[in-house]
C-alpha cells in the first residue's frame, strides 16, 4: 500500500489546525464579545462551509485562484504564488472549509464564561491581552480541545473541496479521500478498505479521548 496519501492528509490536517487555533481565537472572541451589527453576517460567512456543499467551495476557489483571473494572476504574477492544484491551495482551502469547526466551539466556550472574570480582570489592570491568554482561555480548555480536534478530524475527511482546488497529484496532492476514491474506481477495493479503516480507527480514537477528556471520565485514572 502506498502511505504517502496517509501522510500528506496529516500533514495537511496539522497545518490546517495550526493555523485555524491561530485565526479562530481571536476571530471567536470577537464573535462571542462584540455588539457590533456586523455580526450576524460575518457569522454567516464563517458558518456557510457547514451548509454549502464542497464542490461549491472548491469550484470558486479554483476560479479565484487560476492564473487566468485576475487575482490569481496578481498572486502568481507578484507573488509566485500557484495555489491551483498545489499544496498551498490545498491548505488555503482546508482552512476555509474547516474554518467553523474550530471557531463554534471556542465562540460558545467564551460565550459560557461569566463576564464577572473579565472585569475582574481590568479592575486588576490586566490588558485585554494577558485577559484573553491568562484568564479567559484556562477557563475553556474543553472548548479549545473540541474546536482542535473537530477542526483537524474534518481536515482529514475532506474530499470536494481537496479534489476540485487540489485534483489529484501523487505526492502533491493527493489526500487520502481522493486515494481511497481512486482505488474504488480501479476495482481495488482491498487498497480502499485499508486506506478507509486507518482514517476511521484514527478518527473513532480521536473523538474517544475527545469525550473521555471533557466529559471527566479520565479523572478517576488520577484518584
Amino acid at each position: 500500500m502506498d502511505w504517502e496519501p496517509l501522510i500528506l492528509t496529516f500533514k495537511l490536517a496539522f497545518i490546517t489546525t495550526i493555523l485555524l487555533l491561530l485565526i479562530s481565537i481571536p476571530l471567536a472572541y470577537w464573535l462571542a464579545f462584540t455588539k457590533s451589527k456586523l455580526k450576524p453576517v460575518l457569522e454567516t460567512f464563517v458558518s456557510m462551509p457547514l451548509v454549502l456543499p464542497p464542490t461549491v467551495i472548491g469550484f470558486y476557489l479554483l476560479i479565484a485562484f487560476s492564473p487566468s483571473n485576475s487575482f490569481g494572476g496578481w498572486l502568481n504574477d507578484w507573488l509566485g504564488l500557484k495555489l491551483v492544484f498545489s499544496f498551498e491551495g490545498l491548505l488555503i482551502a482546508s482552512i476555509i472549509y474547516s474554518l467553523p469547526f474550530m471557531v463554534h466551539p471556542i465562540q460558545s466556550g467564551f460565550s459560557n464564561l461569566s463576564s464577572s472574570l473579565k472585569d475582574m480582570s481590568y479592575v486588576l489592570g490586566k490588558t485585554r491581552t494577558t485577559t484573553l491568554f491568562k484568564v479567559l482561555l484556562p477557563n475553556i480548555k474543553s472548548s479549545l480541545l473540541t474546536g482542535i480536534v473537530l477542526a483537524f478530524a474534518h481536515t482529514i475527511g475532506e474530499f470536494g473541496v481537496v479534489l476540485m482546488i487540489g485534483g489529484n497529484i501523487p505526492g502533491k496532492t493527493k489526500v487520502a479521500s481522493i486515494a481511497i476514491y481512486d482505488e474504488v474506481e480501479s476495482l481495488n477495493y482491498a487498497a480502499a478498505n485499508t486506506y478507509s479503516l486507518i482514517l476511521f480507527a484514527l478518527t473513532f480514537c480521536i473523538l474517544l479521548v475527545v469525550y473521555l477528556i471533557n466529559g471527566g471520565y479520565l479523572k478517576q485514572f488520577y484518584k
